[in-house]
């Protein structure tokens, strides 16, 4: 039990952001993590991979994209009560800021694939071996993939400035 303690709990806000990154959403995201973390202390003892990283993130990998697939079968209308409060909010204007928010709205218009192996390699810093061992892919499909993702984000970020177009739905408070 020492051993799950020591290898997992730092691992946690690394799966958190990835999480995050996958899902969008931060309670959806948190709830993911909270059940991958109860998968591994159930399965702790039963894990066939030697690097607990890779294996770890591979649960939380495959419990987004069923979450994902869930919410599309899903897709339906929200109520403004049901709208989070942050939908709400006004952009900043830092150049900063918006420049942030333009890579992370080109990265939300990757292709899934491409944005779970550029979060994997660039934000969680997971060599090339344990994001294929996380996404169940070969080294070099990890490779190609994450050299098209990159591509594609640069196109994406020459091509349209995205700070001028809200991510979400667009509501403003009026009292």
């Amino acid at each position: 039990m020492d051993d799950l303690l020591t290898q997992v709990e730092p691992m946690i806000p690394a799966l958190r952001r990835y999480a995050r990154g996958l899902i969008r959403d931060r309670e959806t995201a948190d709830d993911i993590v909270q059940d991958c973390l109860e998968r591994v202390v159930t399965n702790w003892a039963h894990r066939r991979d030697a690097n607990a990283r890779s294996w770890v993130f591979a649960i939380l990998h495959n419990l987004a994209v069923n979450r994902i697939r869930q919410e599309a079968r899903r897709a339906g209308l929200v109520t403004i009560d049901e709208m989070p409060e942050a939908t709400a909010a006004v952009d900043a204007s830092q150049d900063s800021t918006l420049f942030g928010q333009d890579v992370l709205a080109a990265i939300e218009r990757l292709p899934p694939d491409y944005r779970s192996i550029l979060l994997l390699v660039a934000v969680e810093d997971l060599s090339y071996a344990e994001a294929a061992t996380v996404l169940n892919v070969p080294v070099g499909t990890v490779m190609s993939r994450l050299s098209r993702a990159r591509e594609q984000l640069r196109l994406l970020l020459e091509t349209k400035p995205t700070s001028a177009k809200p991510v979400g739905p667009f509501i403003r408070r009026v009292k």
